[in-house]
């Protein structure tokens, strides 16, 4: 996003954490609300660009905001999505993809609010290892031909009971409403979310044996120096990683020895 639509989203979003503070406020009930309506908008191509449209009064687009969901969903989302209309967006299509962000963070801060954020971003990564491992789930989970009942009873079998409520509820709305999207890239996207609301990174991090606790720690310290910001470490292990280990930040790859990669940061941190 760019523009007004890069506005309009950070608005939204210190109106979602000003709501979610409230303990009154279920947050996954919430999420659970965004998402319907992100799916209403994403079907409704002529709705969503009324609601966006430059051209209407805020407070008009509002009340028919009012009119449509009002009863539909709780007066908090209703609110919500109002201010949203309120707005103004550089495309309809923002609109939509800012409501489905918001559905996110709702589920991100419901477990914080459990206590359950890091193992939240743990299973996301680790059900994208999985993901990425398994062409038959891969295909049973992007298969246009298969409905979103089948889809979530699939997702319901697989994580129900291991991972997190938030992890399954994140995992199957993007399984069963990709919006063009690869399993994948949806995946990635949810992870980079989490970090940032820890204010943090992600280094994925794969190595040829299990890193020990305390390399695991030195090399956090390390890349949170080299970037400037606390990181959050994704591990995996394969033992055929190419020098030792492997680690990627956004678009940069690193590989070689973990010794060798600490002595590199601390020189270019002295340099």
């Amino acid at each position: 996003m760019n523009g007004a639509s890069r506005e309009a989203l950070a608005a939204a979003r210190e109106r979602l954490d000003a709501l979610t503070d409230s303990t009154s406020v279920d947050a996954a009930k919430l999420a659970e609300e965004l998402a319907a309506v992100t799916a209403l908008l994403d079907r409704e191509a002529g709705l969503r660009r009324v609601l966006t449209d430059p051209a209407q009064p805020g407070e008009a687009k509002a009340q028919l905001v009012q009119r449509l969901i009002g009863g539909q969903v709780s007066g908090t989302a209703a609110d919500l999505v109002s201010g949203m209309a309120r707005s103004r967006w550089s495309q309809p299509r923002d609109l939509v993809d800012a409501l489905e962000e918001l559905a996110n963070i709702a589920d991100l801060t419901a477990a914080e609010k459990t206590g359950t954020f890091d193992d939240v971003e743990d299973e996301l990564f680790r059900f994208g290892r999985i993901v990425s491992s398994s062409t038959e789930l891969r295909a049973a989970l992007t298969d246009r031909a298969a409905g979103t009942s089948a889809k979530t009873e699939l997702l319901h079998r697989l994580l129900g009971g291991r991972a997190k409520p938030a992890t399954e509820r994140l995992v199957t709305r993007l399984a069963t409403a990709p919006r063009g999207r690869s399993l994948e890239t949806g995946l990635e996207s949810l992870s980079k979310l989490a970090a940032e609301r820890r204010n943090r990174m992600v280094a994925v991090v794969t190595s040829a044996v299990p890193l020990s606790d305390g390399q695991r720690d030195r090399l956090g310290a390390a890349l949170a120096k080299l970037y400037g910001r606390r990181m959050h470490l994704n591990l995996d292990v394969d033992p055929e990683v190419v020098g030792g280990i492997r680690v990627q930040v956004g678009d940069e790859v690193i590989n070689g020895s973990l010794a060798d990669r600490l002595d590199e940061a601390a020189r270019r941190m002295a340099s």
